[in-house]
Formats: structure tokens, sequence, C-alpha cells
């Protein structure tokens, strides 16, 4: 029997809300064993003279707790 946990992070990039996620599971993956998956839970950008110069997204990421 599995038990999860489920964390709470905000990832940006200039690119892409795709490209921000990428960067968020690859940053949890350096800390969390056993990533599991992802919800988005908010979307938002940074506009600097009517133009997108971060795409932000907040996540929460489930993963695994050891045996």
């Amino acid at each position: 029997m599995s038990v999860a946990k489920v964390v709470e992070l905000t990832a940006a990039s200039p690119k892409s809300f795709e490209d921000a996620v990428r960067i968020g599971i690859e940053r949890a993956e350096k800390t969390l064993d056993k990533v599991e998956g992802a919800w988005i839970a908010e979307q938002k950008v940074r506009v600097e003279n009517g133009q997108i110069k971060e795409f932000r997204v907040t996540m929460r990421v489930t993963f695994v707790l050891k045996d």
C-alpha cells in the first residue's frame, strides 16, 4: 500500500506555460522521490510594456512516500 504527499510549488519560464511546468517538474525531481503527477492550480503572466515577459504556474506535485 502506498501513501502519497502533495507539495505546492511555483515555476516560471520566459517561453511558455508548458515550459514552466517542465521546469517545475524537473526541479521537483531533484528533491522528491517517486513523483507521480501534478495538478496545475494557477497560471499567470508577468507583463512589461504590453509584452508578456514571463509565464508562471502554481502546481501541486504528488509524490509517494518511502516505506
